[in-house]
């Protein structure tokens, strides 16, 4: 093999030796990291939810028919009275599932980080007979109560399933050191061997020398435990969007109208920002301009005859050519963050400029066969401009990895970094900027950095804003 082909052959290894290095970082560090934790209390808090609720409306509604006359004795009237119950529980579902559906809207905002939007309100009729036919023409209200009543107990079986590698990891991973404590019997005395319980069945073990292949196996367990609660999490997260929020026309009129908003205020921002760079640059160096050249003037005389200092005005007219320079720059610089002229060759040409400028080797890979609209390609570019220098600033990388490419009419922009993870909307990084620009127009931006690295951005936009 030649010398060319071996160095290929070994910077082709790489890239994949540190993404399987980064895996493993991944799913050692990944059971200690916050948000396992709140996925597992989320489904923790869940499982009771999902059986709660059913079978508060069964015991509600054989409570009310007990109350019938005749209830439990063998004739008609006993089923008259439980179906009296049952219509009563119908009345008031809607109202109970409405409440019930903002405690879980709640959960899902503060322990998975995601906000669903309400529904819109009930409407409220006239009199008992309006109030009762609006409560049963509240489709909100019924969405939420089949999500309570139907979907949820099957949500929380899923839920506590995935609770369980967690329980049965960590009492597996304990086997090795109570066993002496508990097996102390004499010599001869044979005991009965213990079960160990895991998520796909039993098995038993009769020595200590057994115990540590339990320590194995509760050891995977918690390695797979945070992705089967996170599966589980983002299960009933998705259901919950689509069953407690708002559906259809109402859900896409809300979202218009945050994106419409966050629009207005990220160009009052954009102009603002314009504003103070004028003042603050360009038309300070321009005031600078013209008073030197009016200082100049003023050397010159009258009649341009009175030439003594001359030094002095050659420094004049130096500092004046300065400053027309760097206003220029300054007016160059300022066009350049409204529109980047690497974008007029298109995006592909637009992101190896930027990756031929970075502080971080980068790594392109752009496969673009129908090009963006210039918005979409000025949103894209800024986007990776950013996650660029937040690699540059924050994470301490060796390496940056940047794919553009278009699928199902869609394109997609991922930055990974091979840094040290940890990357926060919340910590100011302008990470919630490029969420808040991606979502004005209805695109999106997935975040995965755990501790330790890697951070992998992805940024989904529609090639039509």
């Amino acid at each position: 093999m030649a010398a060319g082909e071996r160095m290929n052959a070994t910077q082709a290894r790489g890239p994949a030796a540190a993404r399987i290095r980064g895996m493993v970082r991944a799913a050692v560090r990944e059971p200690f990291s916050g948000r396992s934790g709140a996925e597992l209390l989320y489904c923790a808090i869940s499982v009771p939810l999902g059986v709660a609720a059913p079978c508060c409306a069964l015991g509600l509604a054989i409570a009310l028919g007990a109350l019938a006359p005749g209830y439990g004795k063998p004739d008609n009237v006993s089923v008259f009275g439980l179906a009296a119950g049952l219509a009563i529980v119908l009345v008031l579902a809607p109202a109970a599932a409405r409440r019930l559906g903002a405690a879980c809207r709640f959960l899902v905002e503060r322990l998975l980080g995601e906000r669903v939007a309400p529904p819109p309100a009930a409407r409220r009729g006239r009199r008992v007979i309006g109030r009762l036919t609006a409560s049963l023409r509240d489709a909100p209200g019924w969405r939420a109560a089949a999500y309570l009543m139907l979907v949820k107990p099957l949500v929380a079986m899923l839920q506590g399933y995935a609770v369980a590698f967690w329980v049965t990891g960590v009492i597996n991973v304990s086997y090795p050191f109570w066993w002496g404590l508990f097996r102390n019997h004499p010599p001869g005395v044979r005991l009965r061997p213990v079960p160990v319980f895991t998520p796909f069945g039993e098995f038993r073990v009769y020595a200590l020398l057994g115990t540590f292949r339990v320590l194995v196996v509760g050891a995977v367990l918690l390695a797979c435990a945070p992705w089967a609660t996170r599966a589980a999490a983002s299960i009933d997260r998705r259901l919950i969007r689509v069953l407690l929020g708002p559906a259809g026309l109402a859900q896409r009129v809300r979202d218009l109208e945050r994106t419409r908003a966050r629009a207005v205020d990220d160009t009052a921002a954009l102009l603002r920002q314009v504003e103070r760079d004028l003042h603050d640059g360009a038309q300070v160096r321009l005031a600078a301009l013209a008073l030197n050249l009016g200082m100049a003037r003023e050397k010159l005389g009258a009649d341009g005859d009175d030439l003594a200092d001359v030094a002095a005005l050659r420094e004049l007219v130096d500092a004046a050519h300065r400053g027309a320079k760097d206003a220029l720059a300054e007016l160059r610089d300022l066009a350049r963050g409204l529109h980047p002229p690497a974008l007029d060759n298109g995006l592909s040409d637009a992101l190896a400029t930027l990756a031929s400028g970075s502080a971080i080797p980068v790594e392109l890979t752009a496969s673009l066969p129908r090009r963006p609209t210039p918005a979409i390609e000025t949103i894209a570019y800024f986007c990776a401009a950013e996650l660029l220098a937040n690699a540059a600033k924050h994470s301490h990388a060796s390496r940056v990895e940047i794919q553009a490419a278009v699928r199902d009419g869609t394109l997609v922009l991922v930055v990974t970094d091979d840094g040290v993870g940890g990357a926060d909307p919340a910590g100011g990084s302008g990470l919630a900027g490029l969420a808040q620009r991606a979502s004005t127009v209805d695109g999106r931006m997935d975040i995965d950095s755990p501790p330790g690295g890697p951070t992998h951005v992805r940024v989904e936009l529609p090639l039509r804003a």
